[in-house]
């Protein structure tokens, strides 16, 4: 019995009984066909309905809409189901046509629900986020007291993975962004006169910004993506479960030693970047200024004042940790499909490079305000 039924007058009480779901939709039907919707005034309880799905919500509502075109008018007793405004919301997105304006109220609550939910998301985010730095801190301030901690050998190969093996990538870029600062440098300069001021041009933005910049870039494409999907796959495999299981900190093997690796290589990579952007610039000048090396190197050092190799070399280690703090976050949130892994992979390249870029904005403020 799907319903009790109470006639008065020209009134009817519909009490709503049982299960209206997709198991009972071959009676739902029947009983819906067999109802008198003759009385002009219908009262609807659904305090009693058990079970309620949106097969049998979506009954029960065509059944109402062709009450009501009948003339029947409808009063709810109690809750009205949620169901109903689902599909009110469904039907309503459907009969709306593209181009079409919405109306203000649509369009103020969608924009209220987008920023309440965005809101919520970037709360959640910023949670994990501190969450996450700080285990990172916990975790190597105990690796410090212990070289068992520390774990030695995968630090290593991590040096050699996110350094020496990006020498020849690194070398070759800043060879040929050197060559064309040179040239695009000498070109304007030859103008005035003024050809010997491209060593210092060469010289400063290479030791100062460009050197650690450019080399800060291209590990973040190719170690902060690696470190990201490195982890993420092992998420996807449950390897990092099957560690935490063992008893084993997944921090201390998985994270640590990738940031201390790339804090050390990223320095040294720069210091090769500055000595191959210098050598670009020490070439084109030969050729095309006829500067030989004997005039470019006192004029580097004439140009360079002592903090400017520090100036860039200092934002190495402050790099290299956003880069690498950032792939393994996103790796390590990495769930359930290969889909998340390459959206969060590249969301950790895009993010690294920001971030560095942002940073390197800070550093330029702070040593101008400095003099250094």
């Amino acid at each position: 019995m799907l319903f009790e039924s109470e006639r008065s007058g020209d009134g009817l009480t519909l009490r709503l009984r049982g299960g209206w779901c997709i198991d009972n939709l071959r009676e739902i039907e029947s009983s819906l066909a067999q109802l008198n919707e003759q009385g002009r005034h219908v009262r609807l309880d659904f305090s009693g309905i058990e079970t309620l799905d949106l097969s049998g919500a979506w009954l029960l509502r065509n059944w109402l809409e062709r009450a009501k075109h009948a003339g029947v008018r409808f009063e709810v007793v109690g809750e009205r189901p949620a169901h109903f405004a689902f599909l009110d919301e469904l039907l309503e997105q459907k009969a709306a046509k593209p181009g079409e304006p919405q109306p203000a109220a649509t369009s103020l609550r969608d924009a209220v629900v987008w920023i309440g939910r965005g809101a919520v998301q970037q709360g959640v985010q910023t949670r994990d986020a501190i969450g996450f730095f700080g285990r990172i801190a916990a975790t190597m301030v105990r690796s410090m007291r212990s070289a068992h901690h520390l774990r030695l050998p995968s630090v290593v190969r991590h040096i050699y993975e996110t350094g020496i093996q990006a020498i020849p990538i690194v070398s070759l870029i800043a060879f040929l962004i050197s060559v064309i600062v040179a040239y695009l440098g000498a070109q304007q300069l030859q103008t005035f006169g003024a050809e010997i001021f491209t060593v210092d041009l060469v010289a400063i933005s290479v030791l100062r910004e460009m050197g650690v910049l450019l080399t800060s870039i291209i590990v973040a494409g190719r170690s902060g993506s690696a470190f990201a999907a490195e982890i993420g796959v092992m998420r996807l495999n449950d390897e990092v479960d099957a560690l935490q299981s063992m008893g084993v900190d997944f921090y201390e093997v998985l994270v640590v030693p990738r940031l201390i690796g790339l804090v050390v290589a990223l320095p040294l990579l720069t210091i090769i970047a500055d000595a191959m952007g210098l050598a670009g610039g020490a070439l084109l000048s030969s050729l095309l200024l006829d500067i030989q090396l004997s005039q470019f190197i006192p004029r580097v050092q004439d140009a360079l004042a002592p903090t400017t190799f520090w100036a860039g070399l200092i934002k190495a280690p402050v790099f290299a940790m956003l880069i690498a703090l950032v792939g393994t976050y996103r790796g390590m949130q990495v769930r359930d499909s290969s889909r998340e892994l390459g959206r969060l992979t590249t969301l950790a390249v895009v993010q690294s490079i920001f971030l560095v870029i942002f940073a390197d904005a800070i550093f330029a403020v702070v040593f101008v305000e400095l003099d250094f």
